[in-house]
């Protein structure tokens, strides 16, 4: 079985990620002071209840985030999950009811929506390249290309919407990239001699490590580098933006030279092109796509109206 990065779930390291961002949302929101608009048209002891609604169809990601995000704020505010973290919802489709002080609902309100609009955004869209390859069953990974303070939250929305995980950091794999390769060539190191240099390092570096098992990666970007690349044996190679017809020599070349090593393709991976890729016969697909590019899913408060 080919070996994987760690696949995010929500646990409490993605919890206390949530917490430090709304931490910094209430400072810009609040800084040391108050909600002034709210404080001067809503009584102290008044009540109230929302819906969060979909304005458009979507996938949903960010709920288990909503009751450390109230938490957090300190509102005195109820929360109830209508969907799940994962769900597909039709625009109108109510994803959640709130109910508690209106002072504080309020005051919640935008943080609340823009951390489950930002997620349940790159949840939609992973979705959607996901479904592109859907028959060929080639896994759609994300990258490190994320908002700093948010990774984990981005990559355990590319969860919810179907896609998988790359490394988390530089800590929990190797990747050497072409600029590692780009120095490596001045110790006159080529990529097979990069791979195993890398190899002896992990050997040597034994309990220090956080696994004795990291997955070796290395980026290549010409069939000629791929080669010396492949007589290493590195866990997975990463063709960076060749063409199809050049993926698939790479593949017809690794079947023949070391069948056991994983192909990665990334690089110009766009809903357009993903599908193309996909049937070239490599075995993984990543793109910076899924985090860097997705727009913030529609969603709205509605508030409800009480006797």
């Amino acid at each position: 079985m080919a070996k994987d990065f760690h696949q995010l779930r929500w646990d409490a390291t993605l919890e206390d990620d949530c917490r430090q961002i709304i931490r910094l949302a209430v400072r810009e929101d609040l800084d040391r002071w108050h909600d002034w608009t709210t404080l001067a048209l809503v009584d102290a002891d008044q009540q109230g209840e929302a819906l969060l609604v979909a304005r458009e169809p979507g996938v949903i990601a960010g709920l288990l985030a909503a009751q450390t995000t109230l938490d957090e704020m300190q509102g005195n505010v109820r929360w109830k999950n209508l969907v799940h973290d994962g769900d597909q919802v039709d625009a109108g489709e109510m994803i959640a009811h709130i109910s508690g002080l209106a002072r504080d609902m309020l005051t919640c309100e935008r943080p609340l929506l823009n951390l489950i609009g930002h997620l349940s955004g790159i949840a939609t869209l992973t979705n959607q390249f996901t479904r592109q390859v859907k028959d060929t069953n080639v896994p759609i990974y994300d990258t490190r290309k994320t908002i700093p303070g948010w990774r984990r939250l981005e990559k355990y929305a590319v969860r919810c919407g179907g896609g998988h995980n790359h490394r988390t950091g530089l800590y929990d794999a190797v990747l050497i990239k072409d600029n590692h390769l780009a120095i490596a060539l001045s110790q006159n190191l080529d990529p097979e001699k990069a791979v195993r240099q890398t190899r002896d390092f992990l050997a040597k570096a034994g309990s220090s490590l956080p696994t004795n098992d990291l997955i070796v990666e290395i980026e290549v970007d010409s069939l000629q580098q791929l080669t010396k690349a492949l007589s290493a044996h590195p866990d997975i190679v990463l063709l960076d933006n060749m063409s199809c017809n050049l993926l698939r020599e790479a593949v017809q070349l690794r079947n023949r030279l070391a069948p056991q090593v994983q192909l990665e393709a990334s690089g110009g991976v766009e809903l357009q092109t993903v599908a193309q890729i996909a049937a070239t016969g490599i075995d993984r697909i990543s793109t910076g796509q899924l985090t860097h590019s997705a727009r913030a899913l529609d969603i709205g408060l509605d508030w409800q109206a009480t006797p």
